[in-house]
């Protein structure tokens, strides 16, 4: 593990602001699944630091569902998901998607995914400009580095990597966004590899009767690191022109997902010791990052801004109701919930045959489970009536037909469930009682991918600490075992994300009440930069004024803080008493979700 002082990194960065002759330059640091809970000086003293020097956001939000390419498209757009059509990690794209082995249910960690669904979606699944592409058309340099997915998100449409420098876990390999030679050039210089590394024993998420990983994702996160650090910010400082850089860190969020600290056990969860030195690796490669930008004299000039998509939950499999859980599958534990519940709960109380569309649309019988989660039911598993693509913490499930007695019979068989908290429901279908709209959570706007009919969140509860969001625990549709890690709910321990930010349009020393949220990190962004970005659709985040300069905002020395309301929503009682409450902020227009769900199954909603 690398161990780098910060008494040196902060030093310019903490300087006034100068008098700016160019825009500034950007950092997007993304420590994905930090819970800011977890930042302190003993995990993560860079972090810390960075923090108690600058902004530190302390009433923060990632979007529902809680998941990495859905936040991710809202930090690289400024947009809520209803307008990106990114609504969660796997979604129901309506065509079979080749680089998903001709699958419905993509799953959208993939560049090969991610240009296949470009490419249906009239060249832009997203439907709205990214930061990095407006950034790269002012005349940026530009460069997003680090996880296979949400990297590449921020200039989707960019492939040919002559522009912005895009690396992942593909880079070097087939289907990967290629380098230019001039970054190939510089790597060989630094004697760095040309292919990514492999995540190695980090990658191994074990089974019921294995435990998963004991290692942080060091190696890999090391190359990127020396390549962001050693090739792509000396090519930028020579360039002598603004520069914008996301670099997403794959941890802790990938330690936690497989670490084998508590192999169906619920503690120590998420919180063992392989967690904290995933923790500890993400804040050694902020370290790094700062230390380069001193090294080089960018740091005056450089606004660095730390953020995570989301926060994190241990992973429960109880049921007291679920038929499938009643089952009997290879790998899963007696009474456990198997991957992919919700679709085999659906078909069930549905009556109708279940195939998976990740295995190229085979029919699963009785003890078989989707090999994904995914599942599609009906007659025809070309012609779907119900599609489920399955998540983690929530689910999505759709309706191809629009068929509203079908809505309302799903939404029964879900309610049924103890693992269910709270629903929503395309307004197209009518009030149904017991759940609030996608609207109400920001799901309907402009966008041009399907539709999710129904989103369904999944049960949550505090394991016992003093800070309940570092020790949340969900019921998770996923191939993860019990006592590993997820997100996706609408939990508070998921919806909490860790927000600062550290340079010259930001105020120093400053603790930032006013909800923000991932949205308003893509119109942040943008009003740093100088960015003109027209808006397609109208589920946008807000400049976060409070927390800039003067010199920035164009205002009073320091920005005022906004006028904040809160609320709560109720759904009408279904016939069992159900009600699905959403307790939220709202500034202006823009609202911020806190934890949605029925009250006493959702941690953060009172009981």
């Amino acid at each position: 593990m690398r161990a780098l002082p910060t008494s040196f990194l902060f030093a310019a960065l903490a300087l006034p602001a100068a008098a700016a002759t160019r825009p500034h330059n950007l950092v997007l640091f993304v420590a994905d699944g930090l819970r800011p809970g977890m930042v302190n000086e003993q995990t993560a003293p860079v972090m810390t630091r960075l923090l108690q020097d600058g902004v530190r956001f302390t009433n923060t939000h990632s979007l529902f569902p809680t998941f990495t390419t859905a936040n991710a498209s809202a930090m690289a757009t400024g947009h809520m998901l209803g307008d990106s059509g990114d609504f969660s990690n796997t979604i129901y794209t309506g065509f079979p998607v080749p680089g998903a082995g001709d699958s419905l249910t993509p799953f959208l960690e993939s560049d090969p995914v991610l240009g296949d669904v470009d490419e249906h979606f009239a060249g832009d699944y997203l439907n709205e400009e990214t930061i990095l592409r407006a950034a790269r058309e002012a005349g940026y340099s530009t460069a997003s580095i680090g996880k296979l997915g949400p990297s590449l998100i921020f200039d989707h449409t960019e492939r040919s990597g002559q522009t912005t420098i895009v690396a992942d876990d593909m880079t070097g390999r087939p289907g990967g966004i290629p380098l230019n030679d001039a970054v190939k050039g510089r790597l060989q210089g630094a004697e760095l590899a040309l292919q990514a590394p492999t995540r190695g024993d980090n990658a191994k998420a074990g089974t019921a009767s294995t435990p998963g990983t004991l290692s942080a994702n060091v190696e890999q996160h090391n190359w990127f690191a020396d390549l962001t650090t050693k090739v792509v910010l000396p090519m930028f400082k020579e360039r002598a022109r603004p520069f914008a850089l996301v670099f997403w860190s794959r941890d802790p969020d990938g330690t936690q997902h497989n670490q084998g600290d508590s192999l169906n056990r619920l503690i120590p969860g998420i919180n063992g010791p392989t967690s904290l030195a995933s923790i500890r690796n993400a804040d050694s490669d902020l370290g790094q990052l700062l230390a380069a930008l001193k090294q080089l004299g960018l740091d005056q000039d450089t606004d660095v801004i730390l953020l995570s998509d989301h926060g994190f939950s241990t992973i429960t499999k109880e049921t007291a109701t679920s038929w499938s859980a009643g089952q009997s599958y290879d790998g899963v534990p007696a009474h456990f919930l198997p991957p992919g519940f919700v679709a085999i709960d659906i078909a069930h109380a549905l009556g109708l045959p279940l195939y998976d569309p990740d295995a190229r649309n085979a029919r699963l019988e009785a003890g078989h489970f989707p090999s994904r989660g995914d599942g599609l039911i009906g007659q025809d598993a070309a012609h779907p009536d119900v599609v489920v693509a399955s998540n983690g913490g929530s689910d999505l499930v759709y309706l191809p037909n629009g068929d509203r007695a079908l809505a309302a019979r799903v939404v029964q068989a879900l309610a049924a469930q103890d693992y269910v908290s709270g629903l929503f429901v395309d307004d197209s279908l009518g009030p149904i009682p017991g759940t609030l709209t996608l609207s109400d959570v920001a799901l309907r706007g402009s966008a041009v991918t399907p539709m999710p009919a129904i989103a369904v969140n999944f049960r949550s509860f505090a394991l016992g600490c003093a800070d309940a969001t570092t020790c949340g625990a969900e019921v998770a549709d996923t191939v993860l075992q019990q006592g590993q890690g997820m997100h996706g709910s609408f939990s508070r321990a998921d919806t909490r994300n860790i927000m600062g930010a550290l340079g010259p349009s930001f105020r120093r020393g400053f603790a930032d009440p006013a909800p923000a949220s991932n949205a308003d990190i893509g119109k942040t962004v943008a009003q740093i930069m100088d960015l003109q970005i027209p808006d397609k659709g109208k589920l946008v985040g807000r400049v976060l004024t409070e927390a800039m300069t003067g010199a920035v905002t164009g205002a009073m020395p320091n920005g005022a803080l906004p006028q904040v309301s809160s609320g709560v929503l109720r759904s009408a009682p279904d016939g069992a008493g159900l009600v699905t409450e959403l307790l939220y902020q709202t500034v202006g227009e823009t609202r911020y979700f806190d934890a949605a769900g029925y009250p006493g199954r959702t941690l953060g909603l009172p009981q």
